[in-house]
């Protein structure tokens, strides 16, 4: 194999952690983030029905579900976050800086 192609293939090879771990890490915040009408639904009746929430939020938790299932189940939305996990991986490995703290701002005066 070509040492081009070999060192694509590292950069593209996932670890069983990144596959089962951090990739459905961010599916779940992104997924989050699409569905937010149904978290606040959710979220606002759980908030209002206090312990009879379990009867009272079935419907709003079956909108949340269903909107989360379609998210998870969507192999174009997977390759939409491996290739951000990626592309943060790259990042890290160039930087040696995680992606949340290089995006923290740094104070401006010391």
């Amino acid at each position: 194999m070509p040492l081009d192609q070999l060192t694509s293939f590292k950069e593209h090879h996932l670890r069983h952690v990144e596959k089962d771990v951090l990739i459905p890490k961010i599916m779940r915040e992104k997924a989050r983030e699409r569905c937010f009408e149904q978290v606040q639904d959710f979220t606002k009746c759980c908030k209002d029905s206090g312990i009879l929430m379990v009867v009272k939020c079935r419907k709003e938790n079956s909108a949340l579900k269903e909107c989360l299932t379609a998210y998870y189940n969507d192999p174009a939305f997977y390759e939409e976050c491996k290739m951000e996990y990626l592309k943060e991986r790259e990042e890290f490995r160039k930087t040696g800086i995680p992606t949340k703290k290089r995006l923290q701002k740094l104070p401006t005066s010391m």
